[in-house]
């Protein structure tokens, strides 16, 4: 089922054209010279976004990625292949008193630069096109 966006994303996407997003760097963590984690401030952009409920929380990145890789490569209004960002976020969500993690995560795709004006609309209903305002962002 992913054979085609994998082979658009192979063909399309050598290292050079992956487009990092634009962030101020807050914090960084390493240890023992390695990289652990960046704390990163991403500005007011659009993001096309799909939740998804699946048993386990690893699952249902999974499947929401797969399904972002379909819009980025063609399933969407414009026909093309939209390009890579990095990173694609996840968010994890949590319950109520924010004490458990929940099957329900967010995947994220920040919409190229000449794509924030007019995104393309996707053909997949569960992926919806947000403007998030500036946003904080782990990356690891």
């Amino acid at each position: 089922d992913m054979a085609v966006p994998i082979q658009q994303l192979t063909r399309n996407n050598s290292p050079q054209e992956r487009q990092p997003i634009p962030f101020t760097l807050i914090q960084r963590k390493e240890k023992l010279g390695d990289l652990l984690y960046e704390k990163r401030q991403y500005g007011k952009a659009k993001w096309a976004c799909i939740k998804m409920k699946e048993k386990q929380y690893e699952q249902s990145i999974c499947l929401g990625f797969m399904k972002l890789m379909r819009y980025i490569c063609e399933q969407n209004s414009s026909g093309l292949y939209l390009g890579i960002t990095i990173p694609i976020v996840t968010i994890v969500h949590t319950n109520e008193s924010q004490s458990e993690i929940t099957q329900s995560v967010t995947v994220a795709y920040y919409l190229p630069e000449m794509l924030q004006d007019e995104p393309p609309h996707p053909f997949d209903s569960d992926i919806i096109i947000e403007e998030w305002p500036s946003t904080i962002v782990y990356s690891r």
